[in-house]
């Protein structure tokens, strides 16, 4: 199995906006002459995307620098505000470079829109010149922007879904979404099934494969592209499952960076990774959550799925506030006899729009369950398949795409195969 790909790939937030990547593992220094941009770089420290990163913020501009590297190896980055005179950040640079490591990267940020200023701090080696007043993205676009091949800039986009509470169906809901990109949206897609003990994903998609995400997270110190290319199972043109082997022969106690080597494979391989995060808690999911671009909170309309819905949308302002809010699908919707709170009641107690409301129909998702489809598949014209290219659309920012005719054979070609071949 290899990873498909699709015609246009179109990662980022919703509106074509691209994504910025985490930054590896590196250590950064910053030395800021303004409260404003001290301030901005808290925020990026804060940030999701500098979880790996070390960094340390202080005052004192360039001179500061200069005096605190004299005897003092340098980090991978420093950056550096500066509100003195060009010819004074010039002689500044020139110092701080006797004592620069090599592959130590610097970034200044400058109040003046001055070309000839920037022509000479490139010369100079500076990796990039920014102008103040600065957004907290902007400076993570830059500093991720350092460490990632411009090749690699298009990183897939990761979509976390999750259930507010036990069985209300957010793996039906994960994986329709995933077939939804894929097959509506003609979108290069991987499903992975994180509910390592009672994942659902391969009686769902009719797969059996004999490896999947257990070899992935549990062997790390193996798990390569080639590895991960082989442990994928095909379900469609466009669509890879990487499954659970829903066995009790182990427990599972993950660490908390136990994904981390795995979604950065995926992240550089394909547009679009779908998450079905199992309905339980512990650092590894918190991380895993807060982590994706996007996530999903599936809930019932009654109180204990409002309640944990709420402190899941809450916990994502805190966590992430350079990131979309957490995403709110109502399903089950209109079972007979059970009282309901309404949408647009859930959606004010919280303080947030409902993505999508999904029609309870027992004997529709019955048969798609049992018969090992999807909802598309079982009927595709249901509101229930409606509502899923509704969710996938919101997610990727893209519009219902038609299909082009393909051969069932026509052989999948991705990114890792290339790999292979070089």
């Amino acid at each position: 199995m290899t990873f498909p790909e699709s015609g246009e790939i179109q990662p980022g937030v919703p509106g074509g906006e691209e994504i910025v990547a985490p930054l590896p593992r590196i250590t950064l220094q910053a030395f800021c002459e303004t409260p404003a941009v001290a301030a901005a770089m808290q925020g990026v420290v804060a940030d999701r995307r500098m979880d790996k990163a070390h960094a340390r913020i202080q005052m004192g501009g360039p001179a500061a620098a200069v005096e605190a590297f004299r005897a003092a190896p340098t980090p991978n980055v420093i950056v550096l505000e500066t509100v003195s005179d060009p010819a004074t950040l010039v002689a500044n640079l020139d110092a701080l470079s006797e004592s620069c490591d090599a592959g130590t990267k610097v970034v200044v940020i400058g109040h003046v829109n001055d070309v000839q200023l920037y022509r000479d701090l490139i010369r100079r080696g500076v990796s990039e010149y920014l102008i103040a007043p600065l957004e907290t993205l902007d400076v993570l676009r830059t500093l991720s922007e350092l460490y990632i091949a411009p090749e690699a800039r298009h990183l897939g986009r990761v979509i976390a879904v999750t259930g507010a509470k036990g069985g209300v169906g957010a793996s039906t809901v994960a994986h329709n979404i995933s077939w939804a990109i894929a097959r509506s949206l003609d979108a290069s897609t991987v499903i992975v099934d994180l509910d390592i003990a009672f994942g659902t994903a391969g009686l769902n998609f009719n797969q059996d494969p004999p490896q999947g995400i257990a070899e992935a997270v549990f062997a790390p110190e193996r798990l390569d592209a080639n590895m991960l290319d082989r442990l994928l199972s095909r379900c469609s043109d466009n669509l890879a499952l990487l499954a659970a082997p829903a066995m009790l022969d182990r427990t599972v106690d993950l660490g908390e960076d136990a994904l981390e080597q795995l979604l950065d494979l995926l992240r550089a391989s394909v547009p679009y990774i779908v998450l079905d995060v199992p309905h339980q808690w512990g650092a590894w999911v918190k991380r895993t959550l807060l982590g994706a671009d996007e996530i999903v909170i599936v809930a019932e309309p009654e109180l204990a799925s409002l309640r944990n819905a709420k402190n899941f949308i809450d916990l994502a302002r805190a966590a992430r506030p350079n990131d979309n809010g957490a995403r709110l699908v109502l399903n089950q919707i209109g079972m007979p006899k059970r009282p309901e709170i309404a949408a647009a009641e859930f959606a004010k107690t919280l303080g947030v729009e409902v993505l999508s409301t999904i029609p309870f129909d027992a004997q529709l998702f019955g048969t798609a369950a049992n018969n090992g489809q999807m909802i598309a598949e079982v009927q595709a014209g249901s509101k229930a398949n409606e509502a899923f290219t509704q969710i996938a659309s919101a997610l990727t920012g893209r519009g219902e795409a038609r299909r082009s005719r393909r051969s069932l054979l026509e052989p999948l070609v991705s990114k890792l195969k290339r790999r292979k071949a070089s």
